[in-house]
């Protein structure tokens, strides 16, 4: 476990040293704050049922960044390693394969939730000022913010896996964004498709991080995205850690 943790705080910091963490820092925190400025004075322009949670978290201007920050963040987790030389090194050291990948992985998860923290001082400064919740349920905050990190697990995990696969920074920000760009809009094909068999609907539904984010930024916390989440990010990271050991023997 000591070494895991040396590990993960090596990972942390890594970031931090890096100018591309603040650059996408200042771009995230910019369009979210730009995000709920903008759906704040949307509901302030009519009465609506909508609240804040659900408006927050429903628009491209909250998927768009959210889709965007993933390739940023792990892009450069094993194609740095590649380009500095360092991975030689680093699969010398004494230390475990899955300590590496574990920490490699909770490193930028890490450094994820730091993105999405400040957001919660938007809404609490907005029940400040406005003398009301921003949520219909304090279920849909709890909501909202699992399933962001059931999301960014997953997405994560697709990341760090294309940036095993490349030494190539770009190329690994290039198949991470178009494999969660895919996934995202997957649920949209039998719309596009007019397909209206129920049973293929719903299986498509099932995957859908769109409709996922609907229910549970309404309090509607389903068992079953969970699922889907933990054990697609839990399969994506196996199969990097297969990639990192292919690597290591090769190198």
């Amino acid at each position: 476990m000591k070494t895991f943790l040396t590990l993960l705080v090596r990972e942390v910091k890594s970031f931090f040293y890096s100018p591309i963490a603040y650059v996408v820092l200042f771009y995230f925190l910019f369009l979210a704050g730009f995000n709920f400025y903008s759906q704040v004075s949307i509901l302030n322009g009519y009465p609506t049922e909508v609240t804040v949670v659900e408006a927050f978290f429903m628009p491209a201007l909250f998927w768009f960044p959210f889709v965007l920050s993933f390739p940023l963040i792990t892009m450069r987790v094993y194609s740095e390693e590649f380009r500095m030389g360092t991975f030689e090194t680093l699969t010398t050291a004494p230390v475990q394969d899955w300590q590496v990948v574990l920490s490699k992985f909770f490193g930028v998860l890490v450094f994820y939730i730091f993105l999405w923290a400040p957001s919660l001082c938007s809404f609490a400064a907005f029940e400040s000022i406005a003398g009301r919740s921003a949520a219909g349920a304090e279920g849909a905050y709890w909501g909202s913010y699992l399933l962001l990190l059931l999301m960014g697990m997953f997405y994560i995990s697709i990341g760090n896996l294309a940036s095993a696969l490349t030494k190539d920074q770009i190329n690994a920000a290039t198949i991470s964004f178009t494999t969660i760009t895919l996934l995202l809009f997957l649920a949209f094909l039998p719309d596009i498709m007019s397909v209206t068999t129920p049973g293929i609907k719903d299986m498509f539904g099932y995957i859908s991080a769109v409709q996922h984010m609907q229910d549970f930024s309404k309090g509607i916390i389903d068992s079953r995205p969970i699922v889907w989440y933990v054990s697609m990010t839990t399969l994506v990271t196996f199969f990097t850690f297969q990639v990192f050991q292919s690597r290591k023997w090769k190198a």
